[in-house]
């Protein structure tokens, strides 16, 4: 209770210290009386605990993400299918974590590379980390790094979770249960984490420049081209496309989904908010403060930007759905920078994300790639988006640098879904029979439905 209080004594007292900085900010010089009072809180902070409080919280807030994917999935899909894409969910969030246990941080952050390029085995330019099994917390240098090692391990872990959501979303209503588990194994314990280590690990795009605040491509857009080639593979639900004609699928519950995106929209806060990853002083304070507004109103910028392009192109009516994804493609298109952006800048960035998801999803049924929540238009399109739009309020990087790392990012995620999703596609198989999806994925795969006063 000491402990608790005295944490409570130290934020109380930084943020009573930002309220006084804030109330004099308005092009008024600071009172050096403050300054001395700032930097004796500082004083009597530890970095250490705060930052650890930061990594946990800012984790519990993202993991509430899995509980508005859930949400946003079950009411898009139809109500034969609810109970199966509700169940999908959980299962993915326990194999994600226990794939990130046993070889995901490792391999996001190795101790020595397996294969790189450079001095000294590749240790200065890291494609692979040698393959270590079963993480352990390992406390012994955490005044070092300024927080424990168990709280950054659950703030990773989470992350990688989110990755695996998405590709739920759009293989949904037709992909069989327990491929999907082994693919969400393959990329939780795999295929993220080794793209991650590239630049989270200080592998070799970090060393070129390369700049992912939160993971606009490193989290979701790995998410939507493993997606994009589950879709491809699998192919499209049955009687979705009837030669150049596409048949409507509504889903079930609207407000379900309408939750799901406002607890996606709250989730943000810690999945932006936390990558600041320190929050010992001052500035970092200040910087998650800043990371908050910038997250919110990007996401405003996607909701209105999606409101009113659809409203032009579909002469005034407003599509829910694509609503409730442009709010994601702003979350999402913030997500690689969210601290340098002005205000202004941020509704922009996000606005321009809601545009793209507009006119992403009828180019995606134009392919014939059926995308059952539009995951691949908020998170890849809008993942590639909000990557390229970094260099525009960050100078500390540059447009080459940022497209290289997508391009290879999103070369050796595709290369690697295609192979795992094939190689299950001719062993196990990957998709339902015409007449389990006609059923319904509740009663071929589930033996339960979500609505049985309803379905008939």
């Amino acid at each position: 209770m000491t402990v608790i209080k005295r944490t409570a004594g130290r934020l109380f007292g930084l943020a009573a210290a930002s309220a006084l900085v804030a109330g004099v900010s308005w092009g008024q010089a600071v009172d050096p009386d403050i300054l001395a009072r700032i930097e004796a809180l500082e004083g009597t902070a530890s970095p250490y605990v705060d930052n650890t409080f930061l990594f946990l919280f800012a984790g519990l807030v993202v993991m509430f993400m899995a509980a508005g994917f859930m949400c946003l999935e079950a009411g898009l899909v139809r109500s034969k299918n609810a109970a199966m894409q509700s169940m999908k969910n959980i299962g993915l969030f326990s194999v994600a974590g226990l794939m990130f246990w046993l070889i995901g941080y490792n391999l996001l952050y190795p101790g020595s590379w397996a294969v790189g390029f450079g001095e000294e085995g590749g240790a200065d330019f890291g494609v692979l980390g040698a393959f270590d099994f079963l993480w352990s917390a390992d406390n012994s240098g955490s005044l070092d790094t300024g927080y424990s090692a168990e709280s950054d391990w659950y703030f990773q872990m989470v992350f990688v979770a989110t990755a695996a959501s998405i590709v739920s979303g759009t293989v949904a209503e037709r992909v069989k249960l327990w491929p999907f588990l082994l693919f969400t194994a393959a990329l939780c314990g795999l295929i993220y984490p080794i793209q991650c280590s590239w630049q989270w690990g200080g592998g070799w795009l970090s060393d070129i420049g390369f700049s992912d605040f939160a993971g606009s491509t490193l989290v979701h857009s790995v998410g939507g081209w493993a997606a994009l080639v589950g879709a491809i593979v699998i192919g499209p639900r049955i009687g979705k496309y009837f030669g150049d004609t596409v048949n409507a699928m509504p889903g079930s519950n609207i407000p379900l989904a309408g939750l799901g995106t406002f607890i996606l929209w709250f989730g943000w806060f810690g999945f932006n908010g936390g990558s600041q990853l320190a929050m010992g002083n001052f500035d970092d304070v200040t910087a998650v403060s800043t990371v908050f507004v910038n997250t919110n109103m990007a996401a405003v910028g996607g909701v209105l930007g999606a409101m009113i392009l659809t409203a032009v192109l579909y002469k005034g009516k407003v599509d829910a759905t694509m609503v409730f994804n442009g709010a994601i493609g702003g979350l999402v298109s913030i997500t690689a920078e969210p601290l340098t952006p002005s205000i202004g800048m941020a509704v922009l960035i996000g606005a321009i994300g809601g545009f793209l998801v507009v006119l992403s999803v009828p180019l995606l049924d134009k392919l014939k790639i059926d995308d059952v929540v539009g995951a691949i238009p908020a998170h890849l399109v809008c993942g590639i988006w909000g990557t390229l739009a970094v260099p525009l309020t960050n100078s500390g990087t540059n447009f080459g640098a940022q497209i290289i790392g997508i391009v290879s990012i999103g070369a050796f995620v595709v290369v690697l879904s295609a192979i795992f999703w094939l190689l299950l596609k001719y062993t196990m198989g990957v998709r339902l029979s015409d007449e389990d999806q006609e059923l319904g994925l509740d009663r071929s795969e589930v033996g339960l439905e979500a609505y049985p006063e309803f379905a008939g």
